[in-house]
């Protein structure tokens, strides 16, 4: 076993706050003194044993926020020292985080001690699922749902702030009551008085309707009957020219996610969150991992795109390097592949294609990772683009999307290859690009020019 001087000797290189730096070391010692380790034995971390050691620190009256250090410092030297994950501690820190805060409530109200339904929300005990306690409690249970379903964070998102939405209409945070009556006037009161179009009001019923089935298994009556009927949607498609003034509009990393989102298809998400394994440049293929529901797809790589994503991947090594030399350079797994695969988090092929600019902490958890880049770098980027070429339609980052398949269609590809490299569960789906598509060939005159009117 390391000895606690070399480990505290690492941490000095390592972004923390004095406090814990001086602590950690001591709270590894107790960790093994409290299992009778001795300086030869090898100090293992198990949720069993790491559960015990809370226990037994809750158990003496340390509070909740101690206990957090503790689980922080027994992470630290797990990442640092083991080297190989044994353990996730992720819900540990939800689940302490969610205790300091009530009783830090509790103490400011002079209440010395917390709820027996608390003290039952200790490592390994129960699962909050919530990562703010600010929230209604409906919200925890739908994000706690949703993460054991494994939907996109934005997803989760997009849900959680309808339900807070719905919680504050109703004058409830559980919701375990509502039916067909509060839902109902809701969605009224979205269209009448938010005025809000039949799209936004479907997601809010999904949202809802997430809720009660999914997450409290209840069934909602006349389901069909509470959706709003949506209009035939046509996408804003940019020409060719205007493709080209969007891409001469943007430079570097911008640039390059642009030729990738038009010359392969992909959805600005799939791009944000490409990974340096998936880019396939010999067979000048793109494997898109966990797109649209939740499906794996190959798209084509253009050979436009090859020489700049070469650059990009090459400047994306430089800084996983400096991360790495800096105590750093771990990247998020989805589901358990980080305790599948130990030394995955750090491998350069798991590193995302267009990483964030700086290191962050990662929302659901307190890991400091790089993250890819934040979805409004690309799309301020193309709005720039957009104004300094004078382009006066609507484009956004799925544009490009829509632009791509568009121009395909128009080159003569099959709609059934289109679908393909879409993503695209229907094929209805894709044919609204034939609505759209410039087809010379079946061009239509207007009776006005078969008269020759002039101005």
């Amino acid at each position: 076993m390391m000895s606690f001087s070399e480990f505290q000797r690492k941490l000095r290189f390592i972004q923390l706050r004095d406090s814990d730096r001086e602590w950690f070391p001591k709270w590894v010692d107790g960790y093994a003194r409290h299992f009778h380790l001795g300086p030869n034995d090898k100090l293992e971390l198990d949720a069993t044993r790491v559960t015990d050691f809370l226990r037994s620190l809750r158990d003496n009256r340390y509070p909740a926020w101690r206990r957090l250090q503790v689980a922080k410092a027994l992470e630290c030297y797990q990442r640092y020292v083991i080297g190989e994950p044994t353990m996730c501690f992720a819900e540990i820190f939800r689940t302490l985080q969610l205790i300091a805060q009530k009783e830090d409530i509790n103490r400011r109200a002079g209440v010395d001690s917390i709820s027996q339904s608390d003290r039952q929300l200790v490592a390994g005990e129960g699962n909050p699922g919530r990562s703010r306690d600010d929230e209604p409690e409906a919200v925890g249970r739908l994000r706690s749902r949703m993460r054991l379903l494994h939907h996109p964070k934005s997803t989760e998102d997009a849900y959680a702030a309808w339900i807070r939405r719905f919680a504050m209409f109703t004058n409830d945070d559980h919701l375990e009551q509502c039916g067909e009556a509060e839902i109902g006037a809701f969605l009224t009161h979205l269209a009448i008085e938010r005025n809000v179009d039949a799209g936004t009001q479907n997601q809010a019923f999904s949202a809802i309707k997430f809720l009660v089935e999914k997450v409290d298994g209840r069934q909602l009556g006349f389901v069909n009957s509470m959706r709003a009927a949506e209009s035939d949607y046509l996408p804003v498609v940019c020409s060719r020219d205007e493709v080209g003034v969007l891409l001469n509009g943007m430079a570097g990393m911008t640039r390059t996610m642009a030729l990738v989102l038009y010359g392969s298809g992909l959805r600005h998400r799939e791009c944000r969150t490409l990974r340096v394994k998936d880019v396939d440049f010999d067979t000048r293929q793109i494997v898109v991992r966990n797109g649209k529901g939740q499906k794996d797809r190959v798209t084509v790589l253009a050979d436009g795109a090859i020489e700049p994503l070469r650059r990009q991947i090459a400047s994306t090594r430089v800084l996983h390097t400096s991360d790495l030399d800096e105590g750093f350079g771990e990247v998020y797994l989805p589901f358990a592949l980080t305790r599948k695969y130990r030394h995955a988090a750090r491998e350069f092929g798991w590193q995302y294609v267009f990483p964030a600019s700086r290191r962050s902490q990662d929302p659901r958890g307190e890991m400091i990772r790089r993250h890819h880049v934040h979805e409004k770098t690309f799309s301020d980027a193309l709005k720039r683009a957009r104004r300094r070429g004078g382009i006066d339609k609507h484009a956004v980052p799925h544009t490009l999307r829509h632009s791509f398949a568009t121009h395909m269609l128009e080159d003569g590809a099959d709609i059934r290859t289109v679908q393909e490299l879409l993503g695209h569960k229907d094929v209805k789906t894709t044919m609204i690009y034939l609505h759209v598509m410039n087809r010379p060939g079946l061009a239509v005159t207007s009776p006005l020019d078969r008269m020759g009117a002039r101005e």
